[in-house]
C-alpha cells in the first residue's frame, strides 16, 4: 500500500503565484522586509509595486504574452527578485540559468526554453551577448540588474523598462494555476542533457501550502530572519528561501555568492538564526578553522538539502557550535520540497531527510516494481500536487519519467522506518550532484569525444571526503598512437574546463582505462565503474588520527 503523508492535507488556493505571495493575506506588517547585500530593508511592499511596474513594462516595451519565457543570467541579488516577480505579474515563464555558465551553455538554454529576452548583470554582459547572438536574442533585448548600467545606453537597466508614458496601462492577464507555467527550471532528470522542468502556478503555490504545516510555524517575522544564501537561479533558492521570506516575511540578508568569512560575518552582525544550504557549508561549519572567529549562537537551525548529509557532520556541527543541523529532500521537479525532518527530530533520526510534508504519497520499490517491506531500501515513487507537468519539449520521456499510473519516479533509493521518516540510500540516476547542482554525464562525454587523442570516454562521480561531495571524473581509451601520461591526463583537465562551468570540471581527475564497460546494446555501464572505485576505495588503508 503506498504510504500517505502523517500530516493531514492542506488546502490548496486556485490563485497563480502573483495573486497567492503578493495579494493573499498577511500575518505580519507590509512595511517588514527582506535585505540585500547592503542591508537596505526592502519591505514586502515596495517588492510588490517595483515589481508590478517592471510587469507592466515588460507589456509596453517589450510586448510580452502570456506564456512568453524570461531568460535570468544573474547571481542572487534583490533586483532578481523583483525582476522574477514582475515577469510573473506580466503572465511569463522565469528561466534562471547558473550565472557561471558559457556562453555556448546558456545560449542551449535560451534556445531550448525559446527565451524572449535575458536578464543579467553588467559584470556578465559579455558572456550574456555572446550567448544571445547564439539563441537568436536581439541584443536589445538584454535586460540590466543591480548596480551596474550601460554607460552606452545600449542596454536597459530594469528600472527603465517602465510603462508610464503608456497611454493605456498594461493589465494583469488572467492565468490558469493548472495549466499555466511559471518556472522553466533546468535539470537533467534522470539521464541526459539538462531539460526544462515544467513547474505551473499551481505547482509551487501548492508546494508553499503544503511547507506551511513545517519549518513556516516555528518562524516568527519579528524575532527570525535567516541568510540567503541558495542560489535564485535553483529551485531550492526559489522555493524554500523565497517562500520562507515571503510568508512569514521574515528578514533575509541575500548573499550574492557564498564566501565563508562573509558570511559568518554577517550571521554574527545581524544576528541571524536560520539558514538553508547545501553539505559544503556543513562541512565548513563544523570543520573550517575561520568559523572559531565569529560568533554564531544566534543560529537556531540550519537545513541542509541538494544533496546527501553524512551524520559525522551533524555531529561536528551540533559539538562545536550547538547548532541543530536538520535534513530535507526535493527535486527540481517537485517545486522542490518532498519531505523535510522536524526541529526536535534532528537527534532522534539522523541521516533522515525527514517526512513526507502534506498532501504527498509515495511507494518503495524493487527493480521489478514491487512494492517493498518497512525498513527495505527500493526506489521512491511519488505523487502529490506539487509534482512537475513534465520536460519541456520532451513528451517522449513520460514513459520513463511516470508509471503508467501517474507516479513519479525519483531514481533515488530510499527505505522508510516505521515512524514515516525517509532514509536516502543510493541514486538509480546517472547524475552527479556537486554541491548540490547537477552534472550530465553524457554532456561531458559529448565535449571529451571530440578531441582527437580521445577514442571513448564515461564520465562518473566519485566521492570527494575532504569537500564532502560528488565530483566528475573521467575514465579515458585514448586514440591509437596516443601514450597514456600525467600529462595527458593534466591536458584533458585544463581543455574541458575552459568550456564547462566550475561544477562540471574533473575535479575528480582522469583515469585511463584499455575499454569502456558496455552492455550488448552499446550502452555505458557506469555501474561497473563505481563497483570498481569502490573496490579502489575500499583496497586503500585510510590513515587513523
Amino acid at each position: 500500500m503506498p504510504h500517505d503523508s502523517l500530516f493531514t492535507d492542506v488546502d490548496i488556493p486556485l490563485v497563480d503565484v502573483w495573486s497567492f505571495y503578493m495579494e493573499g493575506p498577511k500575518e505580519f506588517p507590509e512595511n517588514h522586509g527582506q535585505s540585500s547585500i547592503r542591508i537596505s530593508i526592502v519591505p514586502h511592499l515596495q517588492v510588490r509595486d517595483l515589481s508590478a511596474a517592471f510587469g507592466r513594462g515588460l507589456r509596453h516595451v517589450f510586448k510580452w504574452k502570456k506564456g512568453d519565457v524570461l531568460g535570468f543570467f544573474t547571481p542572487n541579488h534583490i533586483d532578481a527578485v523583483v525582476a522574477n516577480f514582475g515577469v510573473i505579474w506580466a503572465g511569463g515563464v522565469a528561466s534562471p540559468a547558473n550565472p557561471t555558465y558559457t556562453a555556448e551553455e546558456l545560449a542551449h538554454q535560451l534556445k531550448d526554453s525559446q527565451a524572449k529576452a535575458l536578464v543579467t548583470h553588467k559584470a556578465f554582459l559579455q558572456t550574456a551577448c555572446k550567448a544571445a547572438e547564439l539563441a537568436s536574442i536581439p541584443l536589445d533585448r538584454i535586460i540590466l540588474l543591480g548596480d551596474g548600467k550601460d554607460e552606452d545606453g545600449r542596454f536597459k537597466h530594469w528600472t527603465e523598462v517602465t510603462a508610464k508614458e503608456a497611454w493605456i496601462q498594461p493589465k494583469k492577464p488572467n492565468m490558469d494555476p493548472k495549466r499555466d507555467l511559471v518556472y522553466l527550471v533546468y535539470s537533467s532528470g534522470t539521464t541526459g542533457l539538462p531539460k526544462g522542468v515544467m513547474l505551473t502556478h499551481y505547482n509551487m503555490v501548492a508546494n508553499s501550502c503544503q511547507f506551511s504545516r513545517t519549518d513556516p510555524k516555528l518562524i516568527s517575522w519579528d524575532m527570525d530572519s535567516q541568510l540567503g544564501v541558495l542560489p535564485f537561479f535553483h529551485v531550492y533558492g526559489l522555493g524554500v528561501v523565497l517562500n520562507v521570506t515571503l510568508t512569514t516575511g521574515v528578514k533575509c540578508v541575500v548573499m550574492e555568492k557564498f564566501d565563508l568569512a562573509q558570511a559568518c560575518q554577517l550571521i554574527q552582525d545581524h544576528q541571524l538564526t536560520f539558514m538553508y544550504v547545501p553539505p559544503p557549508i556543513i562541512l565548513a561549519l563544523g570543520k573550517h578553522p575561520l568559523v572559531e572567529k565569529y560568533n554564531l549562537s544566534s543560529l537556531r537551525f540550519v537545513n541542509s538539502a541538494a544533496a546527501p548529509l553524512s551524520r559525522d557532520l551533524v555531529d561536528a556541527v551540533w559539538e562545536r557550535l550547538q547548532i541543530t543541523v536538520k535534513q530535507g529532500y526535493g527535486l527540481s521537479e517537485t517545486s522542490p520540497a518532498v519531505c523535510i525532518q522536524l526541529f526536535d527530530e534532528w537527534a532522534r533520526f539522523q541521516g533522515s531527510v525527514g517526512k513526507l510534508v502534506s498532501n504527498m504519497q509515495a511507494k518503495i520499490i524493487d527493480p521489478q516494481g514491487k512494492e517493498v517491506s518497512s525498513g527495505t531500501p527500493g526506489e521512491l515513487l511519488i505523487k502529490g500536487p506539487n509534482v512537475f507537468q513534465g520536460y519541456w519539449n520532451k513528451p517522449e520521456l513520460n514513459r520513463d519519467t511516470f508509471t503508467e499510473d501517474g507516479w513519479f519516479k525519483t531514481g533515488d533509493v530510499m527505505y522508510m522506518c516505521p515512524k514515516g521518516n525517509l532514509f536516502v540510500t543510493d541514486r538509480i540516476k546517472e547524475l552527479i550532484k556537486y554541491k548540490g547542482f547537477q552534472v550530465a554525464p553524457a554532456e561531458l562525454e559529448a565535449k571529451l569525444i571530440g578531441r582527437k587523442d580521445i577514442a571513448d570516454v564515461c564520465v562518473i562521480g566519485v566521492w570527494n571526503e575532504s569537500e564532502q561531495t560528488e565530483v566528475p571524473r573521467a575514465y579515458i581509451v585514448p586514440s591509437a598512437g596516443i601514450d597514456e601520461s600525467d600529462e595527458l591526463a593534466a591536458d584533458i583537465i585544463k581543455w574541458l574546463s575552459g568550456r564547462v562551468a566550475p561544477p562540471k570540471k574533473l575535479r575528480g581527475g582522469v583515469r585511463f582505462l584499455k575499454e569502456i564497460p558496455k552492455s550488448a546494446s552499446g550502452k555505458i555501464l557506469r555501474r561497473v565503474l563505481r563497483d570498481q572505485v569502490k573496490k579502489e576505495e575500499q583496497a586503500t588503508p585510510r590513515a587513523k588520527l
